[in-house]
């Protein structure tokens, strides 16, 4: 409710005479073309940073437990 409000009594944007609504525009086209580029980049980052991470884990060797079943002398092998 108080977003509301605020937006409402907030001031707007307005044009003034010699402002351009072209020369706005371009300026949000540009705008809009380095968010572009900025998320392009970001997106090869993270796939760079999972490549790491996924060689990272493949080169981990697990670790092998030598586990083995006692039998007792009573069942002689059978359960």
């Amino acid at each position: 409710m108080f977003k509301l409000i605020k937006r409402f009594f907030s001031p707007s944007y307005r044009f003034e005479s010699n402002d351009n609504i072209y020369d706005f525009l371009l300026r949000l086209k540009e705008r809009i073309d380095k968010l572009e580029n900025e998320n392009t980049e970001l997106t090869n980052a993270l796939y760079e940073m999972e490549n790491r991470l996924e060689s990272k884990i493949d080169n981990v060797h697990p670790v092998v437990y030598n586990i083995q079943r006692k039998e007792s002398s009573e069942n002689n092998g059978t359960l």
